[in-house]
């Protein structure tokens, strides 16, 4: 597909695939600008059901306007093909960061949770459920200044998944997300809302401050059978230095029921923040997945390398536009 022309767009590099979908860098031959491009796979046009959610469901999404999730600038069909037009990010993603095996602190790890969750939440506002929230789906581009240092973009929302579903196109018992971070009632096949995403924002808070997701099994169904049935586990037990207020907040995100957790993402966002507000002394130190930290040094004041300032609230302009869909 590499030096095709699909729409009004020049696929020039292939730049991400998963089972639906391949993803191309492209050139916007109207406006001259780079552009990532989304191919979905050819059947699914063929589904006049699937065809019409995925068209309605694109255009709620191009709608909301907000500095934490990839624009999306066109979606439709050409040529037999559907595609969504989007931003192209240059940089890496949240798993390339987290790969890079440098501690993260809980300040580092609540100052990421709230631009996701802040994205999420606008998402909730207008209606949209992502479905499947996980570290490659958060990009990663150059923040703005050195107490700024990401700027995280929420990408691929879940509006093929969801067009999945509603089309019959998923076979029985057949699961429509990521399964290290896939909430229990959708897993179960009950109805969604936030509380689904906010169950795998705190799955990859989780992952952040432990270096490994919540649930780890050798086999598929058993890691299914952990997210509907085993109780969170203990962020200390991956990192003993954290405090027993942080291990409470991630805890209460990962309730099996979606009424036991937050009402919002930033509401869960907001009381990590204060946990660890409320312990100034709690230590931070690097560490690694498969062991507890090899060094522990103070959070806060002298002595603490590194160490970022409580996270500031989130400015004016952070704050979602949407706009009307028109009729």
């Amino acid at each position: 597909m590499v030096g095709r022309r699909v729409a009004g767009y020049r696929l020039e590099a292939e730049i991400g695939r998963g089972g639906m979908a391949v993803v191309y860098r492209a050139k916007d031959l109207r406006l001259g600008r780079t552009v990532a491009v989304k191919l979905l796979a050819p059947e699914l046009a063929r589904n006049e059901v699937f065809r019409q959610r995925f068209i309605h469901e694109s255009e709620a999404a191009a709608a909301i306007d907000h500095p934490h999730i990839i624009p999306v600038f066109e979606a439709g069909e050409a040529d037999g093909i559907l595609f969504i037009a989007m931003r192209f990010v240059e940089g890496g993603d949240l798993r390339d960061l987290m790969n890079r095996g440098s501690a993260f602190t809980v300040e580092r790890a609540a100052r990421l949770a709230l631009q996701i969750g802040s994205a999420l939440d606008a998402a909730h506002d207008h209606d949209l459920v992502h479905r499947d929230v996980k570290p490659g789906n958060v990009l990663v581009a150059a923040g703005t200044d050195s107490e700024h240092p990401e700027h995280l973009y929420l990408a691929d929302f879940g509006l093929t998944k969801k067009s999945l579903s509603l089309s019959g196109l998923t076979n029985v018992g057949q699961i429509v997300g990521t399964l290290d971070y896939a909430a229990p009632e959708q897993i179960s096949g009950r109805p969604l809302d936030g509380r689904c995403d906010q169950y795998s924002l705190g799955c990859v808070v989780f992952e952040m401050l432990a270096g490994t997701p919540p649930f780890r099994r050798e086999s598929d169904l058993a890691l299914l059978w952990a997210h509907l049935n085993d109780p969170p586990p203990t962020l200390r037990d991956h990192r003993p230095d954290l405090s027993a207020e942080v291990d409470s907040v991630v805890s209460r995100s990962l309730a099996k029921s979606p009424e036991q957790r937050y009402t919002s993402c930033l509401e869960f966002v907001a009381e990590l923040r204060t946990a660890t507000a409320a312990a100034p002394g709690h230590a931070v130190g690097t560490w690694q997945a498969d062991g507890p930290p090899t060094q522990v040094l103070p959070a806060y004041g002298p002595g603490a390398p590194g160490a970022s300032p409580p996270v500031p609230e989130p400015p004016p302009w952070a704050a979602p536009v949407v706009f009307p869909r028109a009729r």
